[in-house]
């Protein structure tokens, strides 16, 4: 058996015994199970519950399962017919209800583990508990779940259990999950004031000072590569009338996760949407004036503000919000553009990744069951993104995602693992030639004939919260000197040292370096533990000495420190930094 296939089999195995412990504590009467399967790292499974499960009740759990599985009890495979079914599950309504949706011929299959539990299951499962014996497990959480995640059905409680071959994988799991722990930006972005959520708006952050400073030093490092590349930034509006997103696809396929707001009439025709996507923004611009094939490649990027609806149980933090800025980008091409352009996209995927220390890996994803256009369309869009990745990577030496591409176009989707292994959706890059036909884009050929674009989807960041997310808990909030919210903190010692540490203060500014300062007559240790507190790269402590001199002390993020540094000099090493994107502090003259 294949490792993936034996972790598959043995978590599944696990969330039955789960299940079975749970009954046996509470009494069968007691509790309805709903779905168990295994997932990454473990399993879960959702019950209701006579009442409310705390963490004292891990143990207790544990020690049922391991009770269980040292009875040895044969597991048994039985095929029912869906009376059978029925009458089986009789008094579990989750189970009732997922059979009866099944269809009426559909071979349905029940495990049962010893006599007295039974499951709605496919399987595959161990053949006896035995099995199990050697796995190593242990109850992680207990979280609320929504029956088949709808907030207007059942609220139940998931039980996660983390489980591993052996003890020394758990154990190893458990300390990622320490450290995943402390890097949580859920956690760190409010206790460094980075951003805020109020219930008034929820899944849309608010960007606190220090917070913003971060998202603007992201944005300009993006600009600044984008000139480069040229892309020329737009803004559109946020509102659009419904005949926009109904030209688009969007009112018919995304609908339900648009903010939509009615209009004086009474029909659809006079609805509002807020811009889920900043697609139409960037084809009407095209479609501002004529175009000839001089205007391809046709560049544009934006980081207007958008809107998803999303449940309420879904969101999270950062990662998952209901406003947001994403780093789009829309360029329209001749079909023999399609490959060079991609490789330049890929390049600047290159440069902004690496600049974070950063790698990343490409995904193909194809056609989903709810497309749009025709299917030669899209085997053509299919056929010349799989031509670029397997240049770029060999045969093979990419995933292919079927049926998870957009509804207009298929995708490319770039992963990036972080400091802690763990892997991240970032990226996409999707070929649409659906767009430009409803919208009915052109441009003029060098033989005067008039031809259609194809348009390239592509943001890099994915979205702008995001990616900031993800940089706090790479960092662990200590980023970078060039994205620190501020760069630079201020310490004189005494009032009499304020002027000259005034002087320093505007010299920075004066140079685009962020910088704060306590000019307070108090404990210069009080002020130095509030700038480390916010983790300030450098902290300047200004003293009899540095006034005579004209220098500064630094005492560097880390525990590292540089005394009597020429000003100039320091200004420069800020400025190296900036300019250059480091990763690494200076921490030497």
């Amino acid at each position: 058996m294949e490792r993936e296939e034996f972790l598959q089999v043995y978590r599944h195995s696990l969330a039955h015994i789960l299940a079975k412990a749970v009954i046996e504590m509470f009494g069968k009467e007691n509790v309805q199970y709903a779905i168990g399967p295994q997932i990454e790292n473990g399993l879960y499974y959702d019950f209701t519950l006579p009442r409310t499960l705390t963490t004292d009740d891990y143990k207790p759990i544990e020690d049922k399962m391991r009770e269980i599985i040292k009875r040895r009890e044969d597991w048994t495979r039985k095929e029912v017919s869906k009376q059978e079914a029925l009458e089986i599950f009789k008094d579990q309504k989750f189970k009732t209800e997922l059979i009866r949706d099944l269809p009426e011929d559909e071979t349905i299959t029940v495990y049962y583990t010893g006599d007295d539990y039974v499951d709605l299951c496919r399987g595959p499962h161990v053949s006896n508990s035995q099995e199990l014996m050697g796995v190593a497990f242990e109850v992680r959480s207990i979280s609320g779940a929504y029956w088949r995640g709808d907030e207007k059905r059942d609220q139940l409680q998931r039980i996660y259990v983390s489980a591993f071959p052996d003890k020394q994988q758990l154990k190893d799991y458990k300390k990622f999950l320490r450290e995943a722990a402390e890097r949580d930006h859920k956690k760190l972005g409010p206790q460094q004031e980075l951003f805020m959520f109020d219930e008034t708006a929820p899944g849309m952050p608010y960007w606190l000072p220090r917070g913003w400073k971060v998202f603007n030093a992201l944005l300009e490092f993006w600009r600044g590569i984008h000139e480069k590349h040229g892309y020329q930034e737009i803004s559109g509006p946020v509102l659009s009338n419904s005949r926009l997103w109904q030209t688009s696809g969007h009112w018919g396929h995304y609908k339900e996760n648009m903010f939509i707001i009615p209009g004086e009439k009474e029909d659809e025709s006079d609805y509002y949407a807020c811009k889920p996507m900043n697609c139409p923004n960037a084809i009407l611009v095209y479609k501002n004036k004529l175009r000839s094939y001089r205007d391809l490649p046709f560049r544009i990027n934006q980081v207007d503000v958008i809107h998803r609806k999303e449940k309420s149980g879904e969101l999270n933090g950062l990662f998952r919000v209901q406003m947001f800025r994403q780093d789009d980008a829309h360029i329209l091409v001749s079909e023999d553009q399609i490959a060079s352009e991609i490789k330049d996209i890929m390049s600047i995927a290159t440069e902004i990744y690496g600049t974070f220390g950063l790698g990343y890996t490409a995904e193909l994803s194809t056609r989903p069951d709810d497309f749009m256009g025709e299917i030669a369309l899209w085997d053509q869009a299919e056929a010349s993104l799989k031509s670029i990745l397997d240049k770029r990577y060999g045969e093979g030496g990419y995933e292919i995602n079927e049926g998870d591409g957009a509804f207009y176009g298929p995708k490319i989707d770039l992963k990036m693992k972080d400091c802690i292994g763990r892997e991240w959706q970032m990226g996409t890059i999707q070929l649409d030639f659906q767009l430009p036909l409803n919208f009915d884009l052109k441009y003029q050929a060098p033989d005067g004939t008039i031809k259609r674009p194809v348009m390239i989807h592509r943001a890099l960041f994915g979205s702008m919260e995001r990616f900031i997310g993800i940089l706090i808990e790479n960092f662990k909030a200590s980023f970078p000197f060039w994205l620190s919210p501020m760069q630079v903190a201020i310490v004189p010692i005494r009032p009499e040292h304020n002027e000259y540490a005034r002087e320093v203060h505007n010299l920075l500014l004066d140079h685009n370096i962020r910088v704060e300062a306590d000019y307070e007559d108090k404990n210069m240790k009080e002020k130095i533990k509030v700038f480390r507190k916010y983790k300030d790269p450098y902290i300047v402590v200004i003293g009899d000495k540095e006034v005579q001199e004209r220098t500064v002390s630094v005492n560097i993020r880390g525990n590292k420190a540089m005394n009597n540094v020429a000003l100039d000099h320091f200004v420069e090493i800020c400025e190296k930094m900036n300019r250059e994107y480091s990763l690494e502090l200076i921490d030497h003259e």
